[in-house]
């Protein structure tokens, strides 16, 4: 049940631009035992499966703890996500608060698992910092609804969940299909399982939700085939420098942070400026974010900020469970 809990937060994450569900396997003290079950989903695993060696295909890709994880991130697709969905439409500056309270309190986390900050660590710490930061200036591209290029944003996507520190979600933005992908493919699929479950098959014949299943499944394919290059690569990364990567990681979340800034202000565009300045008219597009420092005359801003400190305590009981949770299981084992 905690591990389906965890897949649900790691959900969660992963679908706010600017924070990762790497984050949630980090501080959660799973990072590395869902490397290694990524790792696994390979050539092996699919002959072991075509041989028909089910039991031994389940035990070597670790099925049951990748089945309960991904369960959780599914049942969050479906939930959590929506809610968040409408949280970040009406409130997006709390929601922003308590992810960046949590993104504190796991950089602090990590920070505590460096055991000598060396010369060379703090030149990785600051490389990290500045690839991060460089991204989170990164202007979107339009949408873009070719299968070859969804299959790519599905092998960019599945980063975050492997990479901490590294938002799917917020590169699925920058390549301009964030709101196909993660929006409105999502709400397609739910529309025809809702209405299979009331034995309502007319969804099915909308050409525009066939479509959007299509994107969907291609959009899937990439996530998988992106899980097993990401996790190859960064396992071997973690074995052959483990303080340089956890380096590394600490300054790209450093770098990342301004994109959950609370304290900011949409700034809208016109496709047809010239159209609304004369009937009022146009389709409105998100320019930039301006940045503000909190103005403590404001009640909005106390309530960010009591928004902000949840998000340390949930994630820094979170931890104290999960640690409690090891200590007991490193005691039973002997």
């Amino acid at each position: 049940m905690f591990l389906v809990l965890k897949g649900i937060a790691m959900g969660a994450a992963n679908k706010v631009p600017g924070v990762s569900g790497g984050i949630v396997a980090l501080v959660g003290g799973f990072y590395e035992e869902l490397i290694f079950s990524f790792q696994h989903l390979n050539f092996k695993a699919f002959k072991l499966f075509l041989n028909g060696r089910f039991k031994s295909f389940w035990t070597y890709i670790n099925g049951s703890f990748l089945s309960l994880l991904f369960g959780g991130v599914i049942i969050s697709f479906f939930s959590v996500s929506i809610l968040l969905d409408y949280a970040l439409q009406n409130n997006e500056s709390i929601v922003l608060g308590a992810f960046f309270g949590m993104i504190v309190a796991s950089l602090y986390l990590v920070i505590k698992q460096v055991k000598e900050w060396k010369k060379t660590l703090i030149i990785v710490l600051f490389l990290g910092f500045i690839f991060g930061l460089g991204i989170s200036f990164t202007k979107p591209v339009a949408e873009n609804s070719n299968l070859i290029f969804v299959f790519f944003c599905g092998i960019i996507s599945v980063s975050g969940m492997t990479i901490p520190g590294l938002s799917g979600s917020f590169l699925l933005l920058i390549l301009g299909n964030y709101k196909l992908l993660l929006v409105d493919s999502v709400n397609a699929l739910f529309t025809v399982i809702s209405g299979s479950l009331l034995m309502n098959f007319q969804s099915l014949r909308d050409g525009n939700i066939q479509q959007l299943l299509i994107i969907l499944g291609i959009f899937t394919l990439g996530s998988l085939f992106g899980l097993i290059l990401f996790s190859n690569l960064i396992k071997w990364v973690i074995n052959k420098y483990p303080q340089l990567t956890l380096a590394a990681i600490i300054g790209f979340i450093a770098g990342t942070l301004r994109l959950v800034w609370p304290w900011k202000t949409k700034i809208y565009y016109y496709s047809n400026n010239e159209a609304f300045l004369k009937n009022n008219i146009g389709n409105p597009e998100l320019a930039f974010y301006e940045y503000n420092i909190p103005d403590f005359s404001k009640f909005d801003t106390y309530t960010i900020l009591i928004a902000l400190i949840l998000g340390v305590i949930i994630l820094l009981v979170l931890n104290c469970y999960g640690n409690k949770r090891e200590r007991k299981k490193v005691r039973t084992s002997r």
